[in-house]
């Protein structure tokens, strides 16, 4: 099984449920509050993990309680901790979350802690593991030298790179030259393209001008109007699934995970796209991030 390598965040998610997300100012009385394991990064490697993925991650925790919360998630998911890095400087990252019970919807405030500050030295210890792998996936919740450096490693060695833009923050586009796959929200694509993205012409639009950027091929998702898939060649719009949506957090994350696994086994990007819809789709059913992430018997099911 061809190998996938995950450089990300892991974060503790605090999330509280509410009638409604409270305006500045409001306190409002909530109705459920959870804490568990979560990051962009750890969310997407436990989704390609629990989707039949080959998965390595490597992140950065903070010696601290909140820093065992990933050491047990990871055992529990059997994932390799090798490369789970420990700060004595800086503390395990966080997550506020707050969800809308009613909706869906949710606001969150990240605290990216020791995540944030990956070494040099510690990049020169996992060069070797990207090298061997045959997907890269990425976001831009740790420090962006590391980001940058380790999609040069990938690209260095032939390694096919996924970049999950979130959350954008500004960084050298020069590195989207070096990415196979790039997958923003509407929000991502308009500020890395300039578009304000609200529609599927809009994301057309946006989408042109990412490619014009370097990048061979865009996914830019779109929320209940699905997600639009760009090659050079051609574009798909993969539908919305129907599921019932009780908590959307994490749904980008499932999304990135499925995509990954699915091309480490050989489906094509449109057929790699209709598989993490489905990965998606299923996350949002149920309540978490990380604990919301479905398995490949589920998957296969729907």
């Amino acid at each position: 099984m061809k190998k996938i390598v995950v450089l990300g965040s892991f974060i503790v998610d605090l999330m509280g449920r509410a009638p409604h997300l409270p305006s500045p100012g409001e306190t409002v009385r909530g109705t459920y509050f959870k804490m568990g394991p979560g990051g962009k990064g750890s969310n997407q490697c436990v989704a390609a993990k629990r989707a039949g993925g080959n998965v390595t991650m490597i992140t950065k925790i903070g010696n601290d309680d909140l820093g065992k919360i990933a050491i047990q998630n990871f055992e529990r998911e059997n994932i390799d901790t090798k490369f789970v890095f420990t700060s004595e400087e800086f503390p395990t990252g966080t997550a506020l979350i707050l969800v809308d019970e009613v909706t869906g919807q949710n606001s969150i405030l990240v605290n990216s802690g020791a995540c944030e500050n990956i070494t040099e030295t510690e990049i020169s210890s996992f060069q070797n593991e990207i090298a061997s792998a045959s997907i890269f996936l990425t976001q831009l919740e740790t420090n962006l030298d590391s980001v940058e450096k380790s999609i040069d490693i990938a690209w260095e060695h032939g390694v096919k790179v996924v970049l999950n833009p979130a959350p954008i923050v500004d960084f050298n586009e020069e590195i989207l030259k070096k990415v196979f796959v790039l997958t923003p929200n509407e929000h991502e694509a308009a500020a890395i393209s300039g578009v304000p993205v609200n529609t599927i012409v809009d994301a057309r639009r946006a989408a042109k001008i990412i490619q014009d950027k370097g990048v061979a091929n865009v996914i830019i998702t779109l929320g209940i109007q699905g997600s639009l898939v760009v090659t050079p060649d051609q574009e798909r719009i993969i539908p919305c699934l129907k599921v019932k949506a009780l908590d959307t957090t994490g749904a980008g994350d499932a999304y990135s995970g499925g995509l990954v696994v699915a091309l480490s086994e050989g489906k094509d990007i449109f057929e790699a796209a209709e598989f993490a819809n489905v990965v998606a789709s299923l996350s949002v059913t149920k309540i978490g991030t990380a604990v919301s992430m479905p398995y490949r018997d589920e998957i296969d099911k729907f």
